[in-house]
């Protein structure tokens, strides 16, 4: 039975790499070709791919299909499925424009971005003291990383790494060509901590499903789920500000960075700082979700605390629900 297996484990490991390179070549030639296309090509031709990934992936589109009916209970299916099509379609041509972004120089990728709220980053960043950005995988969060650095200052980020080594590589380089290093998570916050310290800025996302100890259950379109309090332990540790950044599309080709009000941080002795701060910092994500849904990337299994309760029959986690952070809009009603 041993002989057996490793017989049938033997050929797995010995096609990985030659998959990894094929997948690897692949995108080499994606991105060649988006360096002599214009961008309203890109764009549909994006959108293009992201509707073949939806017809294609199935198990995806059914979790997203699934997430967005819970998150807008109020949504027909029809409109709760254009929802969905519209996220693939945006994430084809995120990955599209990701790739035409390496081919271009910093002056180029600059005069398509406008932004909005920079004063508010002018103003962290003269203080002298670490920043904080956080966003989700919502817009096109890919490019807030070269943007932000070429506009600002480089951020020092975390990144889950590629199961392609020949990817991942080529992707760290497109993010760190303009200075922004990347850490893995292993042992992230204290890299991140230390980048505080320095008086650097770091950037983290926070809309990812959380299993280990770190976790903290807050909710999230009125369900709960297990979040990363990482960006709330080095907040209250350190005292800089937090600010939400997103990258939006505009219709004619180009992108709108914003950059909202700093979220504010709760005082580090309350017993539910941690939580409170995690909270605020989701409620922005969500009004922006709320706005643009076909935006964010609803296939992934965020609410696995909801759907395991659920399934087991549990009553999930007591909830701490803090309201949205003052100055910013109010939460809208669910089906808004």
């Amino acid at each position: 039975m041993t002989k057996m297996a490793e017989r049938s484990a033997g050929p797995v490991r010995r096609h990985r790499p030659v998959r990894h390179r094929l997948e690897y070549v692949a995108v080499r030639g994606v991105r060649v070709t988006m360096g002599l296309l214009p961008q309203r090509w890109i764009g549909s031709a994006g959108a293009r791919l992201g509707s073949l990934f939806h017809r294609l992936d199935s198990r995806r589109r059914e979790t997203a299909v699934t997430n967005v009916r819970a998150a807008f209970p109020l949504k027909t299916d029809s409109e709760c499925r254009a929802i969905v099509r519209g996220a693939f379609e945006n994430l084809g041509r995120h990955v599209l424009d990701f790739l035409r972004f390496d081919t271009l120089s910093v002056e180029q990728m600059m005069d398509l971005v406008e932004f909005e709220g920079e004063e508010r980053v002018e103003q962290a960043l003269a203080a002298g003291r670490g920043v904080m950005f956080y966003t989700g995988h919502f817009g096109f969060w890919e490019l807030q990383i070269m943007v932000h650095a070429a506009r600002f200052t480089p951020i020092l980020m975390v990144a889950r790494a590629l199961d392609n080594a020949l990817l991942e590589a080529m992707i760290e380089r497109v993010r760190t060509r303009v200075g922004t290093r990347v850490i893995p998570r292993q042992g992230a916050v204290r890299g991140l901590l230390r980048g505080l310290l320095e008086h650097q800025s770091v950037g983290m996302m926070i809309d990812q499903h959380m299993q280990d100890r770190s976790a903290v259950t807050i909710e999230f379109f009125n369900r709960p789920a297990a979040t990363t309090s990482s960006i709330a332990v080095l907040a209250l540790r350190t005292g800089v500000p937090v600010i939400p950044v997103f990258a939006l599309p505009l219709p004619d080709g180009r992108y709108r960075m914003i950059y909202e009000t700093p979220v504010e941080v709760p005082s580090p002795e309350r017993p539910d700082a941690v939580q409170t701060l995690t909270q605020r910092c989701t409620d922005v994500l969500e009004m922006y979700v709320r706005r643009y849904p076909e935006l964010w990337l609803w296939m992934h299994r965020r609410w696995r605390v909801a759907d395991e309760a659920a399934a087991g029959g549990r009553t999930p986690a007591t909830v701490v629900r803090v309201g949205a952070n003052a100055g910013q809009a109010r939460r809208s009603s669910p089906d808004s």
